[in-house]
């Protein structure tokens, strides 16, 4: 094997398409963000290389509770938008979310950040609305990772990742097995379609070549197709705090139908009543530009309802006050009954 001996040009890592400096840089730039959504429990800040927290001393026989999820492909339209200030609300929202449902507390989050060229602006950007969804959950944005991969992404993209860390005394985990025939399900509306769905909505929006800074019903096309999901923690630990809940199903991927079935015990069946909630307008818009089923619709997107809640029939009026003047809308959307011979256990009549 023979070298060019002659060739006395120093490579660097940049010269392959890695800016530490820009790392750094943005680094600095989030402490700011991070800060805000720090706990007491928080031992360090941003830059360890693991992240120290401490068990909160409330809890008397603490169980953690974990979860992890990204944003999509709704990060396509946010690439295609130039709207970056939002996704990081997506990406803490649908891993807090799903820890709630077992009655968790989110205690704190991590994000890994992928791209081809780090810019530092956009990531800016992202990471803060990360740090906005952990304040609206109560959580702490303790550490994370990102990850310039030259190469790996074409040009102005990226992708996120993140995980949730929560935590809920034993006797008080949220698991569905006290759910009961009568007992009535309650429905907690979305801010928009969340971060489901969206392969399907970029399909139809191509279809119907709707301008996205055309009017929608008085907002903008963009902003109401890209409203950051909504985040249900901390009026639901109200909730959890002031009286049983049975149990809870974040609508996510697979719908109305197929999320709420993952809380009930067998032989029983959540009969949900169609027109029981308002259907947001992008739904009823997205459904006609594809002459969608209905089926297809609520095993697809949240049609308006972000959480179901399944309480006492006795309680139900009573919580549903409670999440009202907690500032949620929520509608009584059903009731649990015996599911009969070879039916789902979701039905939308």
């Amino acid at each position: 094997m023979t070298t060019n001996s002659s060739n006395t040009t120093s490579i660097s890592y940049r010269d392959a398409g890695v800016d530490m400096e820009a790392g750094d840089a943005l680094v600095e730039q989030i402490k700011p963000f991070a800060k805000r959504t720090m706990r007491p429990e928080v031992l360090g800040g941003i830059g360890g290389f693991g992240s120290l927290f401490e068990m909160p001393k409330k809890f008397k026989n603490p169980v953690l509770v974990s979860g992890t999820d990204g944003v999509g492909t709704k990060l396509k339209l946010a690439f295609e938008l130039n709207k970056h200030d939002t996704v990081g609300i997506d990406l803490v929202a649908m891993s807090v979310n799903d820890i709630l449902v077992q009655g968790a507390e989110p205690l704190f989050f991590l994000d890994y950040f992928a791209c081809g060229k780090l810019e530092v602006g956009t990531a800016a950007q992202v990471i803060k609305g990360i740090a906005e969804g952990c304040e609206q959950s109560g959580c702490a944005l303790v550490g994370g990772e990102t990850a310039e991969m030259p190469g790996m992404y074409p040009a102005g993209e990226y992708d996120l990742a993140g995980f949730a860390v929560g935590c809920v005394d034993k006797e008080n985990i949220i698991n569905g097995t006290t759910i009961a025939a009568g007992d009535v399900v309650l429905g907690l509306a979305s801010s928009g379609a969340h971060s489901n769905g969206y392969s399907l909505i970029r399909k139809l929006i191509d279809k119907s070549g709707i301008d996205f800074e055309s009017d929608f019903h008085g907002r903008k096309f963009k902003d109401v197709v890209m409203a950051p999901t909504r985040i249900y923690v901390k009026p639901l630990l109200a909730l959890i705090a002031a009286m049983p809940v049975k149990g809870m199903a974040h609508i996510t991927g697979g719908g109305i139908t197929e999320n709420i079935p993952r809380v009930l015990p067998a032989g029983l069946t959540a009969e949900i009543k169609k027109g029981s909630w308002t259907m947001p307008q992008l739904f009823t818009w997205l459904q006609a530009q594809g002459n969608v089923a209905d089926s297809e619709m609520y095993k697809t997107f949240n049609c308006g309802i972000g959480m179901a809640v399944i309480v006492a029939k006795e309680q139900a009026a009573a919580a549903q006050k409670l999440l009202q003047d907690a500032g949620e809308t929520v509608f009584e959307i059903g009731h649990i009954r015996v599911q009969q011979v070879g039916e789902a256990p979701t039905v939308v009549v």
